[in-house]
């Protein structure tokens, strides 16, 4: 009798655990299944919040002046609404200067903005600019995200970026390409030869990706495609642009709807 009792004891100890543990387990999960809060939250984690647009401005701010604004900022403006555009322009990656003044740089800014929105073509930004900057207009979507570091030529909107690794806009600059009796070819291509300086047509700190197509600076960058096939940038773009870009990135070169030349011709040209 003595040896059986600590046995026993033991034993009524070991059940009342077991079903105190069941008990505990059955309450949290009814309080789980139960409790809304509980439910949000676990759909919460599963599916991440959709994105919100900005609230509106408070009247008498600055950034509810300038959408409201009459006339348009352009070159030789300054001030407090201009150094908004920049700040903007800058957080969607165009490379833009925020200084304060609508410079040239400001400008191209703005006109790459500008292609990429699908608006006209001009270097001045209204109070329609900043309505759209506000709604989330602009915003380039990379189409090869897993190229690494590269650089996407979309014909269709005449805008260059280069784009680093996962996918991420490194800056969006305007660009020319080649007009329709001398189209820029279609397809996707590596850097394989880089001459920095100008050469003798005019083209400066040349990236081949494809026999004499290149990426350089031009005097001469206007709105719509014109060059000879090669991809025009701005000549106080084609430094930077040079230094960044290295042998083997990946040039992908595209239009919206796919149509396109994909010859490569010999005579290509700036």
């Amino acid at each position: 009798m003595t040896l059986r009792m600590p046995v026993i004891r033991a034993f009524v100890v070991l059940t009342v655990c077991v079903v105190c543990i069941g008990w505990c387990a059955v309450g949290v999960a009814s309080a789980t299944a139960a409790s809304p809060s509980a439910a949000r939250s676990h759909r919460r984690s599963s599916h991440p919040r959709p994105r919100h647009r900005r609230r509106a401005p408070v009247p008498g701010t600055l950034a509810y002046r300038v959408l409201h604004m009459r006339g348009s900022l352009r070159l030789g403006s300054h001030g407090s609404a201009v150094l908004l555009l920049q700040d903007e322009l800058a957080r969607l990656r165009y490379e833009v200067p925020v200084n304060g003044r609508f410079d040239e740089a400001t400008a191209r800014a703005v006109l790459a903005f500008r292609k990429v929105a699908g608006l006209e073509r001009v270097e001045s930004a209204n109070a329609g600019i900043f309505q759209r900057l506000l709604a989330g207009a602009g915003r380039f979507h990379v189409r090869y995200p897993g190229d690494g570091n590269h650089v996407e030529a979309d014909l269709s909107r005449q805008v260059l970026v280069e784009v680093e690794r996962h996918g991420r806009v490194r800056r969006i600059l305007t660009m020319s390409s080649g007009k329709p009796s001398t189209p820029t070819v279609l397809g996707r291509f590596r850097v394989y030869s880089k001459a920095p300086g100008t050469n003798s047509e005019g083209m400066v700190d040349s990236n081949y990706f494809i026999r004499g197509y290149a990426i350089h600076g031009y005097a001469e960058v206007p709105a719509y495609a014109a060059s000879h096939g090669c991809l025009r940038i701005p000549i106080p773009n084609a430094a930077s642009v040079f230094a960044w870009v290295q042998f083997g990135y990946p040039v992908d070169v595209y239009t919206e709807n796919g149509r396109g030349s994909r010859v490569v011709r010999a005579d290509a040209g700036p």
